[in-house]
């Protein structure tokens, strides 16, 4: 029996288990059997972190060598010289703030993966309540980080070739859930030689590249979101379910409590229905927003990684994809931070700070 049909191990089982005996960093090794039971997540109030911030960036960006480059106009930028894990609480404030106006930024020659965990998730916590996923695999020691673990041989490949024509899933993390996470840490620990960059796209834009009758028409309309199709997937698997499946509906537009700029919030991997509408009505709406916003090559930033790369993107202005499109038998392995942030809103003052 393999460790995806449900066996249990401690965490020093996983890390000697003959499936990962080649992971490099092992304190990231996936597991799924530590605090199985969580109960539902209570809602909380949440006070954004760029709320704080100097937005001439003198603690996050202060020196001469820091060198900053934007990949476009107005989304996504890449900085080198900056150290994530020795950020004061001051840099951090900046952090939330510059993720927030330029949606995606990838750091370069990061530490954080040879850190002790705690390094990471504390990093994460300045940023909101780190989220505790009912089904992904956490870290031995923490269940407040991910692991993102693909093999080449995963069926997760073949199952996408199979029944699509390509493989992207793009996404925004966590949307199922009644506070889904805004500041988001995406660092990587291995990955293959070319390929299995990240695609991000600019949902601020794409919104206001709409005309205002069309914008208007979006207006009070809401989409259902589930987490029940993860929580069954997981049970048929013998996986881990650490809480059951939760329902939530979300505005299709919602507004940034710091920028105050709004985006679409839809996603094709995790938006359902939109809330009064028919079937066919409901569809026909999401398609053309899924095709704007996912279509439009001239809305989308790919991070290519590098070691020692991590990218901190705000989750509530972008949607993202991984690009399975690698051909050496290597596993793609990350860590991922979600610090949830405040329940969508339309409009400001309906904000619970």
């Amino acid at each position: 029996m393999s460790i995806r049909e449900g066996e249990r191990f401690s965490p020093e089982e996983y890390k000697n288990h003959p499936r990962f005996a080649n992971i490099k960093h092992k304190h990231y090794v996936p597991v799924w059997n530590q605090n199985e039971k969580t109960g539902p997540l209570e809602d909380f109030v949440h006070v954004d972190a760029g709320h704080r911030a100097d937005s001439t960036f003198p603690n996050l960006l202060p020196r001469k060598e820091v060198k900053v480059r934007k990949y476009t106009p107005k989304f996504g930028t890449e900085i080198k010289g900056v150290q994530l894990s020795s950020l004061s609480e001051s840099a951090r404030d900046e952090l939330a703030l510059l993720a927030a106006q330029r949606g995606v930024i990838v750091f370069r020659n990061q530490d954080l993966k040879d850190c002790p965990v705690e390094t990471a998730a504390a990093l994460g916590r300045h940023f909101g309540r780190n989220h505790i996923h009912p089904t992904e695999p956490n870290v031995p020691g923490s269940n407040e980080v991910y692991v993102v673990y693909r093999e080449q041989n995963d069926y997760y490949f073949q199952e996408l070739a199979d029944r699509r024509t390509n493989r992207m899933t793009w996404h925004a993390d966590i949307s199922f859930e009644r506070q889904p996470s805004g500041t988001t840490i995406l660092g990587i620990l291995e990955r293959p030689e070319l390929g299995g960059d990240t695609v991000f796209a600019d949902t601020t834009e794409a919104y206001e590249r709409l005309s205002p009758a069309f914008q208007d028409r979006l207006k009070g309309l809401k989409a259902v979101y589930s987490s029940e199709g993860s929580i069954q997937n997981a049970r048929a698997l013998g996986g881990v379910v650490r809480r059951d499946g939760i329902t939530t509906e979300h505005p299709i537009v919602r507004i940034h409590p710091v920028t105050k700029k709004k985006s679409l919030f839809v996603n094709p991997e995790r938006t359902q229905y939109i809330v009064g509408f028919k079937r066919e009505e409901s569809e026909y709406l999401l398609n053309f927003l899924y095709d704007h916003i996912t279509k439009s090559a001239d809305l989308h930033v790919r991070a290519n990684w590098e070691d020692g790369t991590v990218v901190v993107f705000d989750n509530r202005r972008c949607i993202h994809s991984a690009i399975l499109d690698w051909n050496d038998n290597i596993s793609r392995h990350a860590f991922l931070i979600k610090p949830q942030a405040e329940r969508p809103t339309e409009e400001l003052d309906d904000i619970s700070f």
